[in-house]
């Protein structure tokens, strides 16, 4: 299975707005590097939690089967389409009458094909995410990011201050955490 983001959530807007806030920046000299630290604050949080936070767009790359298969992803929102893939890489889109979806009462989506296809790959579009945009999103999940990257800023200009990131972040996510056991 290979998973890739096509969508990713902006984090250009409110969070940006609210690190800068909080770190004190009126310029937009460090914006870019303050958007990467929010990426990587929010991917953090997303592993630590086991949930996506801010709803994006994914692809996964499955087996072609009549079984349901479970989307690897959290909270998913919406199965947008399946499709389809060749050897030669193309996709064919499914009519919705091709495959059955189902997001279950934990939101997670499933899916299986109605009838089988002669090829061996599907690509599954969704959706996933607490939240559809960071005013949206919990409290707790948005201070713990906001800190994190907080965090990492500070750091960079401090070599010998490489610490652990703040105990607090843990604590604001864990009430969020979800583990798989496997």
């Amino acid at each position: 299975m290979q998973r890739q983001l096509v969508t990713p959530p902006d984090l250009a807007g409110a969070a940006l707005t609210e690190l800068k806030a909080w770190l004190a920046i009126t310029t937009a000299r460090d914006d870019a590097e303050l958007t990467r630290l929010l990426a990587a604050s929010l991917a953090t949080c997303e592993a630590f939690t086991g949930r996506i936070a801010l709803e994006a767009t994914y692809e996964e790359m499955r087996e072609a089967s009549t079984s349901w298969q479970t989307l690897d992803l959290t909270p998913v929102r919406a199965i947008l389409a399946v499709e389809t893939l060749a050897s030669d890489a193309s996709r064919t889109t499914l009519p919705p009458t091709g495959y059955l979806v189902d997001i279950t009462a934990r939101a997670e989506g499933r899916f299986r094909l109605a009838v089988p296809v002669s090829e061996k790959r599907l690509v599954v579009r969704y959706t996933a995410g607490l939240a559809a945009d960071w005013d949206l999103l919990p409290a707790d999940l948005c201070h713990g990011v906001l800190r994190l990257a907080a965090h990492h800023f500070r750091a960079r200009e401090d070599d010998s201050a490489k610490t652990a990131p703040p105990a607090a972040v843990a604590a604001l996510w864990q009430p969020w955490r979800r583990m798989r056991l496997a």
